[in-house]
């Protein structure tokens, strides 16, 4: 079959907008330059959004702990860009008809006062470039069925992603030991998911600067300053059930509180 980039990104979008997920994306399609091929597809994603009036604001890294990929039978690293209408404000209710079979994880949000980017870009690099880094969680959701993914689907449904609560918590680098950070996730007051964020390439850090040589060796892509990059989960997803109080927690740092009620017909919170 051949490959569309165009028809295949439709259809992404398409499952997004009805709730409705795709039995599969590329199937028997032959992906001649593999990841890349399927990274045009999250790009013409991006396009068609951005056209409708969303705004590219940074980058997530995905699947980077043993954790995360052990859940989902993915053994390498995703990534994808971060849209103005992926972020939701922390502690209002977030409606289920915004996402089709979401999780959540718990991961730092790097924002950058210094554009970075290139084929050497160090630990050095990343701790000059950033401004301050946020505690985050994100939901994870996939526009394809039962989360029957591989490396290659996951690439053009953007990293996954489908939405990200920030909290406002900016910490420095040295203000904070990014290295060792304990973190859970609770529902309705009950913890269902631990980590720390040793488990994210030893330090988030060390995961910034990998995601930056690595999309500039595959796509020639650097961040600018204000940009958000999210450095990935520090603990196994966790299923989100519709009707659950949801709080991500970092020792030290702080938590993150938000509903995601099972109300479907509720004003979306993007309309406020």
């Amino acid at each position: 079959m051949k490959f569309d980039v165009e028809e295949f990104a439709a259809a992404l979008i398409d499952a997004k907008e009805t709730g409705k997920p795709l039995d599969e994306l590329f199937g028997k399609v032959d992906l001649e330059g593999s990841r890349r091929d399927a990274f045009r597809v999250a790009q013409e994603v991006v396009r068609r959004k951005v056209a409708r009036g969303d705004k590219v604001i940074g980058f997530k890294l995905g699947n980077i702990a043993q954790a995360m990929q052990d859940k989902f039978g993915v053994a390498e690293a995703d990534y994808g860009y971060l849209l103005a209408g992926q972020l939701y404000p922390e502690s209002l209710p977030i409606p289920g008809s915004e996402f089709i079979a979401p999780f959540v994880e718990l991961e730092p949000g790097f924002v950058l006062k210094a554009d970075l980017g290139g084929p050497h870009v160090t630990v050095t690099d990343v701790i000059s470039a950033t401004d301050y880094v946020v505690p985050a969680v994100e939901i994870i959701d996939s526009r394809i069925k039962d989360w029957n993914i591989g490396i290659f689907d996951t690439m053009a449904d953007g990293g996954s992603c489908g939405g990200v609560i920030l909290g406002a918590k900016p910490r420095k680098l040295s203000e904070i030991d990014l290295g060792n950070v304990a973190g859970e996730i609770r529902f309705d007051g009950k913890v269902v998911a631990t980590g720390n964020t040793g488990e994210i390439c030893g330090n988030p850090v060390s995961a910034i600067a990998w995601l930056c040589r690595k999309v500039w060796e595959e796509y020639g892509l650097t961040f600018k300053a204000g940009d958000l990059l999210l450095a990935g989960s520090c603990l196994a997803a966790e299923k989100l059930p519709p009707g659950t109080k949801v709080t991500g927690s970092f020792e030290g740092w702080g938590d993150i509180h938000f509903e995601y009620t099972d109300n479907h017909n509720g004003l979306s919170i993007h309309a406020l």
